[in-house]
């Protein structure tokens, strides 16, 4: 039997082989037929008339342009009767090379899931690549074949409004969904039910400085290898189609024009075969960074540094062949760019079939299947994070007989899909999305009624929905207050220095707080907001994000216990802006504070304590966990050994529910200067109330590796900390080992 499972494996090794050298022969006898304009026509991509997420570049020639085989992609067109259109004009071209359709897929297509920081929240990583399978069958049923995502931006600054698009700021999270996200968007890729995935952004934008988006950023070659490559790096892995690079310049040099980043790390010392592309009119603005003088000139910069495909700038279709020309870009670089790109198409299948992807049927039919509201429904009610439930208030009992619902947020529908959804214009967001109010509608019995007031808008200084609010309240047996953000207020070009509650929202939870009614409050946000008030006072508070298309129905699941909550932050929440950026992984410092008030001549502040208000990891349950009896195999291991790392977890209270179980490292003396703790594996583990499990961990060299100050990856001899917890600052059990050579 082991015979013959090795001769499959063999033979299935050949036909890959096999058809990997015929798409580089299919690849070279094309590029051997085309011209240099046809090269760069490859290179070149254009957005449609609609949806625009930068700004357009008008060019009434678009089309004629298609024909003439001088667009290698698309974006922003959506629908297979559209795609289907643009894909008959490039197949009028001389070579008939098809056309690559982009869209940003962020969380979803036509079933929106929770914004990507929020299913990080979850830390289950098979819902996380399940959500990522579906929005990709969902595109490529709509034509598209490139997803736009994922974002595995690090990030430790909720100023930057990005956040919301990616995995949080701890490195090992995000990089084990960079991986997972990958693995869903691309599945077998080259069927019609995937999509290449874009990783992005290349590289460090999300410690962009002062966290306003573009902006420059600055750091160590250390710090950007250990902290902020591992998720591309664990993206490239899972075996990424393409990179996207960023808007921001790393260390005086743009990120387009990075040959250090797209040359020596991408395609050099990690041999991407894939290709990059630009983001929205990064080439050109490389003139606005005063790195290049024109346009002519950041085509230069970036063809050079290895950006393959230019979008929305012009500035490869319009000077790569005088370039050339003029000797000042080889061939052979040309040639290199536009061989990444139509192997794409050639593991796509468009060259055997150039419309594959449009098949109406399919469309309807993937656009509609109810099993997906069923997984957004799960996912959904798996992100969000219980923050804090004091005497018991939550699960409320399915037989109350009165719920006061206020809020600026509880009837409304487009909100709750936050920031980069797919917005289909035939949509009707009233059927698609469950509110707030029909999800509590949808859950209550005929026996509890439900009482409603607006209280206030999101913004503005308005009170005087305040009193209608509390004579509301006043009915009620318990009141839900749901309020936060506006869903453009967290995303792209949206940073922010004020990160409170907007409006006279905290000032609407006072008064109703005032009321002596038990009260619960949910928060929606796509960032980690500041609210002390609501949460020194409020007794219960849920932390929401935005939930998507059943949004709604997912937050009724919560409140009512039909799901015990088990997100965990997956980003340090500030007390006040003045900590940012604050993360736990930080270094002791040679004066580290010894508590929380010592502020003579130590690391803190004089006017604030230095931790957050809620830390990574945090998260609680309605029912309690015990850890205990934690054991290690050895407390000596040499170089290439393992350890084993053992306890009990035990669920002490009286609902089911899921634990994230955290493991966390401190390697006590280095040859630089190491974390105060770093996360190192966790699992989530469900347990019925009043059962126990053995959960293990095992750690090895790669969990002990760090980057030295050679930037050489490998564990250095010496003393480890073992910590294992319920988030970075509840550390439950602890132990130590010693790692020789």
């Amino acid at each position: 039997m082991k015979k013959v499972i090795l001769m499959l494996f063999l033979g299935c090794n050949v036909l890959v082989f096999a058809q990997s050298k015929n798409i580089d022969q299919k690849v070279e006898a094309l590029l051997r037929q085309m011209t240099l304009e046809e090269k760069i026509g490859q290179l070149n991509q254009y957005t449609g008339d609609n949806a625009a997420t930068g700004p357009i570049t008008i060019n009434p020639n678009k089309q004629t342009e298609i024909k003439q085989g001088l667009i290698g992609s698309m974006l922003n067109i959506l629908g297979t009767k559209y795609t289907r259109q643009y894909q008959e004009l490039a197949m009028q071209s001389r070579l008939k090379i098809p056309l690559l359709f982009g869209q940003d897929v962020i969380h979803g297509y036509k079933t929106t899931f929770p914004i990507p920081l929020a299913e990080a929240a979850s830390w289950d990583l098979e819902a996380m690549e399940l959500t990522a399978r579906i929005a990709a069958t969902e595109a490529a049923a709509a034509g598209i074949h490139w997803a736009f995502a994922p974002m595995v931006d690090i990030s430790r600054d909720p100023r930057w409004g990005r956040v919301m698009e990616g995995a949080g700021e701890d490195t090992y999270l995000g990089f084990k969904i960079a991986y997972a996200r990958v693995k869903g968007f691309q599945g077998n890729l080259g069927d019609v039910t995937s999509v290449m995935a874009c990783v992005k952004h290349f590289a460090a934008y999300g410690a962009a400085v002062g966290g306003r988006d573009y902006n420059s950023v600055d750091m160590s070659n250390r710090m950007l290898w250990e902290t902020y490559l591992p998720p591309f790096k664990a993206a490239l892995d899972a075996g990424a189609a393409t990179f996207m690079n960023s808007f921001n310049d790393l260390n005086g040099i743009p990120a387009t024009g990075n040959a250090y980043l797209q040359r020596d790390i991408l395609k050099g010392k990690w041999n991407f075969k894939g290709f990059v592309v630009s983001d929205w009119g990064s080439i050109g603005e490389m003139v606005n960074h005063g790195y290049a003088k024109d346009n002519k000139e950041a085509a230069l910069a970036a063809i050079t540094a290895g950006s393959d495909m230019d979008m929305e700038s012009n500035a490869y279709r319009y000077h790569l062949a005088q370039l050339v020309k003029e000797k000042k870009v080889p061939m052979a670089l040309i040639d290199d760019a536009v061989k990444r790109i139509l192997r794409k198409k050639f593991e796509l299948g468009l060259f055997d079939d150039p419309f594959k992807f449009n098949n109406e049927e399919r469309e309807q039919k993937a656009l509609n299947n109810p099993e997906h509201r069923k997984v957004a429904r799960a996912m959904a009610a798996k992100s969000i994070v219980l923050l804090k439930n004091e005497k018991g208030i939550l699960p409320l009992s399915k037989s109350i007989k009165t719920i006061a619902f206020i809020g600026p947020l509880v009837k409304e529908y487009k909100q709750n899909m936050g920031f980069w959804s797919v917005e289909l214009p035939e949509l009707d967001y009233t059927k698609e999305i469950v509110s707030q109010w029909d999800g509590l509608q949808n859950k209550v019995g005929k026996n509890t009624q439900l009482l409603y007031a607006k209280g206030c808008d999101i913004e503005g200084d308005n009170t005087e929905g305040f009193a209608e609010a509390i004579a509301v309240a006043n009915q009620a047996d318990v009141v839900v207050l749901s309020i936060g953000e506006r869903r453009d207020q967290s995303g792209e070009a949206k940073s922010r220095s004020n990160l409170r509650l907007p409006g006279v929202q905290e000032e609407l939870v006072k008064a109703i707080q005032a009321t002596g009614k038990p009260v619960v409050v949910l928060i929606n946000a796509g960032r980690p907001l500041i609210f002390n008030w609501t949460a020194d006072q409020v007794p219960a508070i849920l932390y929401t994000w935005w939930l998507g298309s059943e949004a709604g129905n997912a937050i009724a699941d919560v409140l009512f216990g039909d799901y015990n909550p088990s997100g965990k932050l997956p980003m340090s929440f500030p007390r006040e802006e003045g900590q940012i950026p604050i993360y736990y992984n930080h270094f002791n410092t040679g004066r580290p504070a010894p508590n929380e008030t010592a502020t003579n001549y130590v690391s803190a502040y004089i006017d604030l304590k230095n931790s957050p208000k809620f830390p990574f990891g945090y998260g609680l349950s309605y029912t309690t966990f015990n850890y205990s009896d934690l054991q290690l195999s050895k407390k000596v291991i040499k170089k290439n050994e393992t350890i084993t790392v053992s306890f009990t977890l035990t669920n002490t209270g009286k609902f089911d529910g899921e634990e994230v179980v955290q493991l966390y490292l401190r390697d006590q003396v280095g040859s630089v200067v190491r974390p105060i703790k770093e996360l190192r594996d966790f699992q989530k583990v469900f347990l019925k109330a009043g059962a126990s499990q053995k959960i293990t961990f095992t750690i090895d060299k790669e969990k002990l590796a760090f980057y030295n100050a050679k930037l050489e990856w490998a564990p250095e001899p010496g003393a480890f900390e073992v910590q294992l917890g319920a988030s970075s600052a509840d550390i439950r059990l602890k132990d130590s080992f010693e790692l020789i050579f």
